[in-house]
């Protein structure tokens, strides 16, 4: 029995390192092609290129960062049999209002249905009966405002996750659409929400800007109003920008990453693999019944690269 244990513990961790599926990453311009038709954005796709069918993740970045700041995060997940849309949600180069990058990112998830396929390689099957939407940031709140239908879509979705969601910057500003309600379990959501917070992230990266993930407009109160089944993981010792890759381009790219939010002291290596290694536990647990990695996870916290706390997950059959 204890070996049995100790086995399936070292199995999970497999799911904080780098898969075993090939893949690659392209991107897709707004131009009419042979092929496929135009996305309404620009798109950073990640693909396996190994046959099979697998499912789709579209991912919203956050504010004022680009998708390709997230590769090494994606590229993990990806690894691991998912494919992954990244639309860049600027307008004319510069961020968009919340209403504009919902709508935006409603058009992209109907582009998927005709859009997508053509463009992956032969025997790579995307399946759109399972589509997660997922985002950082104010990405994480695009996420959810499409979810909860605030962008009319196409297809459905068979789950969300949020990666230290923000709803605005305090809870006097925040971009519209609102999300949150403040009321617990207020989310009219029927598909499994994880969300993974940071410990730094209401804390201030410096004394001239305000933290990047307030207390009252953050993962908490995300995770407070999600319905069952839910999950909460908080990364205690980093922050909300440690998710990104290492190094980034240009004045921008650095402010945004290092300098305007408060940062963890170990490698961002460890904190990528932490939030991928939680994203592929959580999806396998809901999409393929495959919850072992999950309650591993859940029994034994320090599975994961990093420090994680607290650790909550309210199964669909919670009563509240």
């Amino acid at each position: 029995m204890m070996g049995e244990r100790s086995e399936a513990v070292l199995e999970t961790r497999y799911v904080f390192q780098k898969g075993d599926i090939h893949w690659k990453k392209f991107n897709v311009e707004r131009s009419n092609t042979s092929s496929s038709p135009s996305p309404p954005k620009p798109l950073l796709i990640f693909t396996p290129t190994v046959p099979g069918e697998y499912p789709v993740i579209l991912f919203c970045h956050g504010f004022c960062i680009r998708n390709t700041f997230y590769s090494k995060l994606l590229g993990h997940i990806v690894s691991h049999g998912f494919i992954v849309v990244a639309p860049q949600l600027f307008c004319n180069g510069m961020p968009m209002l919340g209403p504009c990058e919902v709508k935006f990112a409603g058009k992209v998830v109907d582009w998927l249905e005709e859009g997508l396929q053509p463009l992956l390689d032969e025997n790579v099957e995307a399946k759109l009966e399972k589509v997660v939407i997922a985002g950082h940031s104010k990405g994480g709140k695009t996420a959810f405002a499409v979810a909860l239908g605030h962008a009319k879509t196409k297809l459905s979705f068979s789950a969300i996750i949020g990666i230290d969601p923000v709803d605005g910057t305090s809870k006097v500003c925040r971009t519209v659409p609102h999300i949150l309600t403040g009321v617990p379990r207020s989310f009219n959501l029927k598909i499994p929400v994880a969300v993974i917070g940071t410990g730094l992230g209401p804390e201030m990266g410096n004394c001239c800007t305000p933290p990047c993930a307030p207390d009252g407009v953050n993962h908490v109160e995300f995770f407070n109003e999600s319905k069952p089944p839910c999950a909460h993981f908080v990364a205690t010792e980093y922050g909300h920008m440690d998710v990104l890759d290492d190094d980034q381009t240009g004045i921008v790219g650095t402010l945004i990453s290092k300098c305007m939010c408060k940062n963890g002291k170990g490698p961002r290596h460890l904190m990528r693999t932490t939030v991928g290694g939680l994203v592929v536990a959580f999806l396998r647990a809901h999409f393929n019944a495959q919850s072992k990695d999950l309650e591993a996870i859940l029994a034994h916290p320090n599975l994961a690269p990093t420090k994680l706390h607290p650790l909550l997950y309210l199964p669909a059959s919670t009563q509240l």
